[in-house]
């Protein structure tokens, strides 16, 4: 069966026990066994890609360059081994998100399923005020079933004050006790409600290790979408950015979601601590075989300014 099969089951299942209790996936007894991270690492999640877009595993570091402002570094942490995630799934619960909720509620559904049964989910939902999906008092659940009624309970009305949600998500997930951290946004890329401007918004996401991934739903009546600013969002991050037309290609989206978060790489390096601010960071990878591979990841990172010594 096919990734893209399989994910379409598991949507057929979440749709028809959408009413009905739900198994929760079990946790892996081995868990202990996970790898740790350095947190003073700067930690770069990177997607691989051959020329006909498809995701490539099994290469190594010695494949792998990294460049910090243009200068190479030396990578000091390297994995290829499916981590768990912190997941957001920050959800427009607008007006303009009524005719698709039913559908992106079942394939979120069915994305989660899909998932590392240690990966913990929260919910961010959105129309003109924002608020988090999860009953009160839980900031995240690793349960697909409570994760679901979340999703299903959020109604459709209302203005758009995406910026905000965005700038809460990105907040929220800092909470989480993943390395690996992604957002799944769902909206038309509009905003009228908003406190936050878009600028603002980039700025939060640039100086984040968060990858966001943007599904993109424009009605071609609505004229106050902005599909820029979901491409906007994605790219500064190392995501990627989908315009499903049909509900098939909503499910295609998510598809590629879950297919791209479990075949990626996690590499890290020790920045200069000499130098504050904002660093562009590029990766590329020499396959060794003469395919033509493209590395996807963050545009760049901050760096903190280095505190004065005690005297």
């Amino acid at each position: 069966m096919t990734p893209s099969s399989a994910f379409i089951l598991v949507l057929t299942v979440a749709t028809a026990t959408a009413a009905a209790a739900i198994t929760p996936p079990q946790r892996d007894e081995t868990a202990g066994q996970r790898l740790s991270i350095r947190t003073e690492l700067v930690t770069l999640p990177v997607a691989v890609v051959d020329a006909e877009g498809r995701y490539v595993t099994g290469l190594r570091r010695e494949q792998f360059a990294l460049y910090d402002d243009g200068q190479r570094e030396q990578i000091d942490f390297f994995t290829s081994e499916d981590l768990p995630l912190t997941i957001g799934l920050v959800l427009d619960s607008s007006a303009s998100m009524r005719a698709h909720r039913h559908t992106v509620t079942a394939a979120a559904a069915a994305f989660a399923a899909m998932s590392d049964p240690l990966d913990e989910f929260f919910t961010v939902n959105f129309n003109e005020r924002v608020w988090l999906g999860l009953p009160p008092r839980l900031a995240f659940t690793e349960d697909w079933a409570q994760l679901h009624t979340a999703l299903a309970g959020a109604p459709a009305y209302g203005m758009t004050a995406l910026h905000d949600a965005v700038d809460l998500a990105l907040d929220h997930i800092r909470l989480g006790t993943h390395e690996r951290r992604a957002l799944i946004v769902v909206s038309d890329g509009g905003d009228n409600a908003s406190s936050h401007t878009r600028d603002a918004v980039l700025q939060h996401a640039r100086e984040s290790d968060t990858v966001i991934y943007a599904v993109t739903l424009v009605d071609p009546d609505d004229h106050e979408s902005s599909p820029r600013t979901m491409k906007a969002l994605a790219k500064e991050t190392g995501g990627r950015a989908f315009a499903p037309r049909t509900a098939d290609e909503v499910i295609r989206a998510f598809s590629q979601i879950a297919s791209e978060i479990r075949s990626g790489y996690l590499i890290g390096f020790s920045p200069n601590e000499d130098t504050a601010g904002f660093h562009l960071v590029r990766v590329a990878v020499d396959s060794r075989d003469r395919r033509q591979l493209s590395a996807r990841t963050r545009v760049g990172y901050y760096a903190e300014p280095t505190a004065p010594p005690d005297r």
